[in-house]
């Protein structure tokens, strides 16, 4: 079972939360493999300087070893975000996860795929900002299923590309398929990485609620962009050569464009404040 494991018990770590990356001890470690989409290692760490309480269970993707080449990207991440309105540190926003190495890769590509970069506009940097607030500070929530969903906001990207390009200068398949691979990475990662604590059992709740449903028609906009936020690391663990990766990165930026001019009307200007009882029960665990 250890062979399965990276990482040890009471190593010091690094590991992405919500905003950025952050020192972590690793208290326990645990395989799982009740979900069949969620089987692997998991470690319950403590944040360094954190309340007990923001202890958590994380998976081995939002771990990084501790060591100066990580320290460094640790200090990129937090300069990306020094433009925005002056904040505490901790209430920036984070940038993807940990690569995992592999014997057969070589250093270099790996280097270079950790310096894929999305430009995330400054305007949606604030949207990303005043979510993280709105939902762990104020416990509040985005509600749910989002009158305009993920589907919607890419249908309305997809009409808006037709009508500025037209249908034949417009690359329909290429287009269809970069919206397909976002729909596959929103599904698998919005469980693992793009939730707050705080929203875990609204998420328990919407997925017993429409069980037929797929994610991307019960989320919008606001935890879209939180996967935007992690693409240049989830591309890292891909082969895709350079080639592609330019192409899926011109995308990428394109629809966050396209997301910052429709802002008003895809983001939730106002989140909802649950009851005393979803309170108490996010809280208590």
């Amino acid at each position: 079972m250890d062979s399965k494991f990276i990482f040890n018990k009471d190593e010091r770590v690094l590991c992405y939360h919500g905003p950025l990356i952050y020192e972590a001890k690793i208290m326990d470690r645990s395989w799982t493999d009740e979900d069949t989409e969620l089987i692997g290692p998991y470690y319950y760490v403590h944040y360094k300087g954190w309340k007990r309480t923001w202890d958590e269970w994380v998976p081995e993707t939002r771990l990084l070893v501790f060591n100066d080449e990580n320290l460094r990207m640790q200090t990129k991440l937090k300069e990306l975000y020094k433009k925005q309105p002056a904040k505490d540190s901790s209430e920036d926003v984070s940038l993807g996860k940990r690569r995992r190495d592999t014997k057969g890769e070589k250093d270099q590509e790996y280097m270079n795929k950790l310096e894929i970069k999305l430009d995330i506009p400054d305007t949606l940097k604030g949207q990303l900002i005043d979510d993280w607030e709105y939902v762990t500070k104020n416990q509040q929530l985005v509600s749910l299923p989002r009158q305009i969903n993920i589907n919607d906001v890419f249908t309305r990207y997809k009409k808006f590309k037709k009508d500025k390009k037209g249908s034949r200068e417009l690359n329909e398949d290429l287009l269809e398929e970069v919206l397909h691979g976002l729909r596959m990475y929103f599904n698998k990662a919005l469980g693992n990485m793009l939730l707050y604590r705080f929203e875990r059992h609204q998420y328990a709740e919407i997925i017993k609620q429409y069980p037929d449903k797929d994610l991307v028609e019960l989320y919008g906009a606001e935890h879209l962009l939180r996967l935007f936020v992690q693409m240049p690391s989830l591309i890292a663990h891909t082969n895709m050569d350079s080639d592609a990766i330019r192409v899926l990165i011109d995308y990428l930026t394109d629809i966050l464009r396209f997301m910052q001019k429709q802002q008003k009307q895809l983001f939730q200007t106002e989140y909802e404040n649950p009851g005393p009882g979803y309170v108490a029960l996010s809280n208590s665990n």
